[in-house]
Order: structure tokens, then C-alpha cells, then sequence
């Protein structure tokens, strides 16, 4: 489709990295988005990872979580050293990522922030994230996920 490429897409393209997009169609004010967009994609929703801009002591960090569950802020704290979480504002997680809430995507922020994706994903061949825009997904390797965002991995997701 014309017009898909998003700044994560086109990472993904430019590092030669194996993907897949998949578009869905869910109201980003939906309850329980993450499992809509999973039952969409015909997934399971332990598959399906949501994007978090959070603050560490005062510094922004993505903490990458599946949908099923949710963050941690302490362990998230604890993955990055620090003392203290909590999700960022909206309007501040969308100017530092240039993404929108709903289509915030780990991968080609416009500002480069530390990332820690919940161990979980290492479980799975391929996992779901968003690409950077509300209605499409990318599908990867979470080690290629790990490796693009210099993450660290943690148990930072409950449930």
C-alpha cells in the first residue's frame, strides 16, 4: 500500500531487518485496545506489545509491555537503575517520540530514548509492535526488536 512508511518502517527497511505490516481497525478509545488489535490480527494477545513513555527519575524511558499485562513501575524503575516511575504526559511522550498516542512505535523515534522490552517477549518467535501509526503493526524478531532499541530486557509487566 502507498503511503504505509512510517519512520519505523523505513528503519526497518534501511537496516534490512525481516518484517511484516499489518494494518487493523480498531478506535484507538476502544476499551481493552490492546486485545482488540490482537483479535483483529487473529493473534494471541500475549504476542501484541504496547508502547510506554514513562519518566524515570525525571528522564524519559520506553518500557515495551505486552497487552495482556500491565507496567510494573517499580521493576522498570529497577531495570533502568533508577528510583522512581511514572507514565510520562501524553503531549510530552508525543513530541519526544513524534508519534501519537496509539500509534506510539519503539522504533524511529524522533528522539532516541532508553527502552527496556518485558522479558516475555523473548518467548516468542516474532512479536507485534506498533509502527507508528494508529491501525498498523509490525511484526519482527524481538531480538531484532532488543538490538534496534538498545534495549534492556526485564520483567517489568504484571498480570
Amino acid at each position: 500500500m502507498a503511503g504505509q512508511g512510517t519512520p519505523a518502517t523505513a528503519l526497518l527497511s534501511r537496516r534490512k531487518i525481516s518484517h511484516s505490516t499489518h494494518p487493523y481497525d480498531v478506535s484507538p478509545d476502544a476499551s481493552n485496545y490492546g486485545g482488540l488489535v490482537a483479535a483483529a490480527l487473529g493473534v494471541p494477545p500475549e504476542r501484541v506489545f504496547k508502547s510506554l513513555v514513562t519518566e524515570v527519575d525525571g528522564g524519559l524511558t520506553v518500557a515495551v509491555v505486552p497487552v495482556t499485562g500491565e507496567l510494573d513501575l517499580k521493576a522498570l524503575a529497577a531495570a533502568v537503575g533508577g528510583k522512581r516511575a511514572a507514565l510520562a504526559d501524553r503531549t510530552v511522550a508525543e513530541r519526544a517520540t513524534g508519534y501519537v498516542r496509539g500509534g506510539i512505535s519503539p522504533l524511529g523515534q524522533r528522539k532516541r530514548l532508553p527502552t527496556v522490552v518485558d522479558a516475555s517477549a523473548l518467548d516468542h518467535p516474532t512479536v507485534y509492535v506498533s509502527a507508528g501509526r494508529r491501525g498498523l503493526q509490525l511484526q519482527l524478531a524481538p531480538a531484532d526488536l532488543v538490538a534496534l532499541t538498545d534495549a534492556v530486557t526485564a520483567p517489568i509487566a504484571t498480570g
